[in-house]
């Protein structure tokens, strides 16, 4: 009988159905930062560990099947740069780097924050993506146990 990768029936199954829900959380957490603690460290850091779960229970190579890594790290990269564009923008816009240059909306609705919001979903993404690919970057590097001794 052949061994498949990662974890048993049970585990897969579950993780198939809750990675969804880890995921949309992560999203609810990095959208209603500006209203409830939270915001986009901690929304991307579930949404890290969603995909991280996900590695867990099937294995790396299935992950690198389902997700393209290389994306990943196109969003990793370009977040950076997205937050730099609206830091420059409340230069141009605000008379400071990082001023709110979006109308606040009204108080506690979902769009009330000006660019915090923006900067939440750009953080968010930052934080996500960079947390997951150094994780898999981890699990790619392998030290057989004969060599440590």
């Amino acid at each position: 009988m052949k061994q498949q990768a990662g974890m048993t029936l049970i585990v897969k199954t579950v993780t198939r159905i809750s990675v969804w829900l880890i995921l949309l959380y992560g999203i609810y957490i990095i959208l209603h930062g500006h209203l409830s603690p939270g915001g986009g460290f901690a929304g991307g850091v579930i949404i890290a560990l969603a995909f991280l779960n996900v590695m867990l229970a099937f294995g790396r190579d299935f992950i690198k099947n389902w997700l393209n890594i290389e994306m990943l790290h196109d969003i990793d990269s370009s977040s950076a740069m997205m937050f730099l564009a609206v830091g420059i923008l409340g230069m141009a816009f605000g008379g400071s780097f990082l001023a709110n240059f979006i109308s606040h909306g009204t108080l506690f609705n979902l769009v009330s924050s000006g660019t915090i919001q923006v900067l939440n979903i750009v953080i968010g993404l930052k934080v996500g993506m960079g947390l997951f690919i150094v994780v898999w970057a981890l699990a790619l590097f392998h030290l057989d146990r004969k060599e440590m001794k």
